[in-house]
C-alpha cells in the first residue's frame, strides 16, 4: 500500500509496468465479470476512476485489446502478458484494477467474490445490472 487506504501500488509480473491506483472504495468494490473475455482471463478487480491510475514507469509497454463493441479498453504488458487493468464499457470514466497486480494482494485473499453478469450486460439489454452468482474460495487447512 503507498500513503493511505484507498491507493495501492502495483506492477506487472516483469515489473515493466508500475502505476498507482486510488481505488474508489478500497478492496470493497471486488468483483468478477462472466462475459466471454473476462470468463477466459479470470482476472479479479476491484474500482477506480480513470484520473485515480497513475503511471510511474511502462505506460509504453502496454497494449490494449478491444472485442464486441469495441467500447471496453483491457490493458496488458506487452513484454509479460499480464492484465494490468481495464477501461469499462458501462462507465468510461472507471477503471477495473487487477487485484493480483497489487501490492500485497492476492485474489484468494477474498473468500466471496461477486460475478457480474456480463454475458448480459445492460448496454445490450437495457435491463439494469445484475450479479451472475458468487466465486468462492475456501482456502486448504
Amino acid at each position: 500500500m503507498v500513503n493511505d487506504t484507498k491507493t495501492w501500488a502495483g506492477q506487472c509480473h516483469c515489473g515493466a509496468v508500475c502505476f498507482e491506483a486510488a481505488l474508489s472504495d478500497g478492496l470493497d468494490s471486488v468483483r468478477r465479470c462472466n462475459c466471454s473475455y473476462c470468463r477466459m482471463r479470470g482476472a479479479v478487480i476491484v474500482a477506480a476512476g480513470v484520473d485515480g491510475m497513475r503511471f510511474l514507469r511502462g505506460q509504453d509497454a502496454l497494449s490494449s485489446y478491444r472485442f464486441h463493441t469495441g467500447s471496453a479498453q483491457h490493458f496488458f504488458c506487452s513484454r509479460c502478458g499480464i492484465h494490468t487493468h481495464l477501461q469499462r464499457r458501462s462507465d468510461p470514466n472507471s477503471c477495473g484494477v487487477n487485484v493480483a497486480c497489487l501490492v500485497g494482494v492476492s485474489p484468494f485473499d477474498f473468500s466471496e467474490v461477486p460475478v457480474a453478469d456480463g454475458v448480459n450486460h445492460p448496454s445490450d439489454t437495457g435491463r439494469p445490472a445484475r450479479r451472475a452468482g458468487i466465486l468462492r474460495f475456501d482456502a486448504a487447512e
